[in-house]
């Protein structure tokens, strides 16, 4: 599992697995998508306005 952060798009990424097989995208709100194979095995996450939805000031913990 790897959490990165993009601060120049405010885009957060939780990476559960890498990516082996081709994965639809679904988007679940306007600032959550979920990254999920054909079998239901979900590849990640990812966060857009990432600062706004962890409620977080400074998110240098999502820094690599």
């Amino acid at each position: 599992m790897k959490l990165t952060y993009d601060p120049r798009y405010n885009v957060a990424y939780l990476r559960l697995h890498t990516k082996v097989v081709e994965v639809e995208t679904i988007k679940i709100s306007d600032e959550i998508n979920i990254d999920i194979a054909p079998d239901g095995t979900i590849y990640g996450i990812e966060l857009l306005n990432a600062v706004e939805i962890t409620m977080c000031g400074d998110c240098r913990a999502f820094h690599n």
